[in-house]
């Protein structure tokens, strides 16, 4: 990632908000799992490059919220401390709806659905790393069939599903479909998935509606497709739109 790269992400700007395309693989900000990146080694942090996106404004932008290392997709950043007040109090509410597009093995047997189960820390010594606690905070996500894989001898089951938390816990996504027993795709973590140097998380921010300005619709955004998730929504029959630049 270079500062221009980063700018041709962008993929909604104006004067308050900026919102980009975050690559899979790429912490948003040092913190405790990443460590390396404060002594110049590992993977830089995306914040690092975010002095490039001023275009004009005296401060840079900020995180307005987070998304998983292995998590591509739509990044919300603040342009000024007013506007990343009215976002942090946004996402609190609930009031920004946010789409994920995953791909699990197997899959549920019902179309759609809420997924309610609280969540807690694993234990002091896995950092980040969440399990289902019902002494843990409370955690719901609603969840929608957009395609299945048949079984092949090539491929095993697979499903496409629409994921939207209604909660913001930590790896709350990927620890609902893994208890559920279907676990998404590339998941080393809570799934069954080797450890890759590469990026393997089927896991992308689709989707943001902002409801950022009250008397305007809500700012409506969508990320295209990364490459690592084409083939498997291709096998649940996701076609690529034109603005997933399909070939």
């Amino acid at each position: 990632m270079t500062s221009e790269e980063l700018c041709r992400s962008i993929l909604y700007r104006d004067a308050l908000i900026i919102v980009i395309d975050k690559p899979a693989g790429m912490p948003v900000h040092v913190g405790p799992a990443n460590a390396a990146s404060r002594a110049g080694s590992g993977t830089p942090p995306l914040d690092s490059f975010f002095e490039a996106m001023r275009f004009g404004l005296p401060r840079r932008p900020q995180l307005a919220h987070r998304l998983d290392r292995d998590t591509s997709g739509c990044l919300v950043l603040g342009r000024n401390r007013a506007a990343l007040a009215r976002l942090g109090q946004l996402f609190k509410d609930g009031e920004v709806t946010k789409t994920y597009w995953a791909v699990v093995a197997g899959g549920p047997e019902a179309e759609e659905g809420v997924i309610d189960l609280p969540l807690g820390r694993r234990d002091a010594s896995r950092g980040w790393w969440m399990k289902v606690d019902p002494g843990g905070q409370s955690a719901a996500t609603r969840w929608r069939v957009i395609g299945r894989a048949a079984v092949s001898a090539e491929r095993p089951a697979l499903a496409a599903l629409a994921l939207e938390p209604l909660t913001g816990r930590t790896h709350q996504l990927r620890v609902h479909c893994a208890a559920m027993g279907w676990p998404i795709i590339g998941d080393a973590v809570y799934g069954n998935a080797p450890r890759s140097a590469e990026p393997s998380l089927s896991l992308h921010a689709r989707a943001l509606a902002i409801p950022l300005y009250p008397k305007r619709e809500p700012i409506r955004v969508e990320a295209p497709v990364p490459e690592r998730m084409r083939e498997a929504l291709a096998a649940c029959g996701i076609p690529m739109l034109r603005d997933d630049r399909a070939a």
